[in-house]
């Protein structure tokens, strides 16, 4: 990997795995091609054996929210940090992104064709119009068909996570103190330039819980916007940030 890739890898990021550069071979498999039907059930099938999602039972939106929680995990780390830290826009449409995924069929790491550009602007609003055009709006589209879910359940999954790195970002050793201040702004921006709606916009919220008698304040609690579903798989229970009550919910 390229050495100002590599430099990002440290503080918050430590630990995760970088993405690899370079034309898309075995294992890793182009995102073109892992989403062919034939191929993403197939995934889907091996992906789902680890939640008690038998092949043709269980609650299908879930599962594939649940997919596209690991996918866009693996996605927004090296993206965000590489367009807050380094100004560079990593190349992410599906003919120039690949995927690696583990035995149990988790999207881990990407594949990317090459290192990127230099931003072309560095307004909150337009900084991440390769992200949100050229791979969030094409595959969420597909993954809502795909599933029957609203696309709104996947675009909270990635707002969820875009927020949480930005969170993580303003650590890092190489942040500037303003290094996240223009992803805030594109979480707070209720259109996008063109007057069309954000679909990233507050996707978290925190509310203060009410202090108990005497005792110390409790800190914030963080409450995604909508429920990622992931509930209604066998193996699991609601997230730590779900908005739905459990009363609700069963």
């Amino acid at each position: 990997m390229p050495p100002f890739l590599d430099t990002l890898y440290t503080g918050p990021l430590d630990g995760l795995l970088p993405p690899r550069v370079g034309p898309v071979k075995a294992p890793a498999v182009s995102l073109c091609d892992l989403l062919r039907p034939a191929r993403f059930e197939a995934e889907l099938v091996r992906f789902g054996a680890g939640y008690g999602y038998p092949q043709g039972q269980g609650d299908r939106r879930a599962l594939i929210s649940l997919w596209s929680k690991w996918h866009f995990g693996a996605l927004l780390a090296p993206y965000l940090a590489a367009n807050l830290l380094l100004e560079r826009d990593l190349p992410v449409g599906c003919d120039e992104v690949g995927v690696h995924l583990t035995p149990a069929g988790h999207p881990e790491r990407l594949q990317l064709a090459h290192t990127g550009r230099p931003l072309t602007s560095l307004d909150g609003l337009m900084r991440f119009s390769t992200l949100i055009d050229d791979h969030l709006t094409p595959l969420i589209s597909d993954l809502a068909t795909r599933s029957g879910a609203s696309a709104k359940v996947f675009w909270s999954n990635v707002g969820n996570t875009f927020e949480h790195f930005l969170g993580a970002l303003a650590t890092h050793p190489m942040a500037q103190p303003s290094a996240v201040e223009e992803g805030h702004r594109l979480l707070a921006a209720r259109t996008l330039p063109g007057g069309r709606r954000n679909p990233l916009y507050q996707p978290v919220r925190y509310f203060q819980p009410e202090p108990q008698g005497e005792t110390a304040a409790s800190p914030p609690r963080r409450v995604r916007r909508l429920c990622c579903l992931r509930y209604r798989l066998p193996e699991l229970g609601y997230c730590g940030n779900c908005p739905l009550p459990e009363k609700a919910a069963g």
